[in-house]
C-alpha cells in the first residue's frame, strides 16, 4: 500500500521561509484560519504565546506550509511544512529538494535566487546531467537543474 507524506523543513522562522519557498516554487502559502486559531486559544487547546501576527494575520507561531497548486482540495495535499526549531542549522542536509527549472533556465534562476537571499555552493555533474547546489536563506541545501 502506498502512503501519502509531506516534507517538513526545520527553520528559525517558518513564515519567512515558507514565503521564500512559495515564491521559489510558485506554490501558494496555505492560508491561516484566524477564527480557528482564536477558537483554539479561547477553548484552552492552545496558548496565546503559541500564536503571532505575521503580515497582519494571526498565525500559529511554530509552523507554516506551502501547497502544490494542483493539490486536490479534498484528501492529502502535496505540501511542504516549515516548523520552528530553537537551534540553527549546523551541518549538511541529509535530505534536500531538487527544483527542476530546465537546463536553459539554471543560470537565470540561480541569479534570481541569489538576489533573494540564496547562496551558491557548488556545481555538480554526473554524465550528461548537471545541477547547481545552493542554500536557502537559512542554509538548507537544495539543487536546481
Amino acid at each position: 500500500m502506498a502512503h501519502d507524506f509531506q516534507v517538513v523543513v526545520d527553520t528559525a522562522d517558518p513564515h519567512e521561509l515558507a514565503g521564500w519557498w512559495a515564491e521559489t516554487l510558485g506554490w501558494p502559502v496555505e492560508p491561516t484560519d484566524e477564527d480557528f486559531v482564536r477558537e483554539m486559544v479561547a477553548k484552552g487547546y492552545a496558548k496565546e504565546e503559541e500564536t503571532r501576527t505575521y503580515r497582519g494575520k494571526l498565525v500559529w507561531r511554530t509552523g507554516a506550509a506551502i501547497r502544490h497548486p494542483d493539490s486536490p482540495p479534498d484528501g492529502p495535499p502535496r505540501r511542504i511544512l516549515f516548523q520552528e526549531v530553537p537551534e540553527p542549522k549546523t551541518v549538511k542536509n541529509r535530505l534536500h529538494i531538487d527544483v527542476w527549472v530546465g537546463a536553459d533556465n539554471v543560470e537565470a534562476t540561480m541569479e534570481k535566487l541569489t538576489a533573494r537571499g540564496a547562496k551558491f555552493l557548488w556545481r555538480g555533474r554526473q554524465g550528461p546531467h548537471s545541477w547547481v547546489t545552493m542554500a536557502d536563506p537559512e542554509g538548507n541545501e537544495f539543487c536546481i537543474s
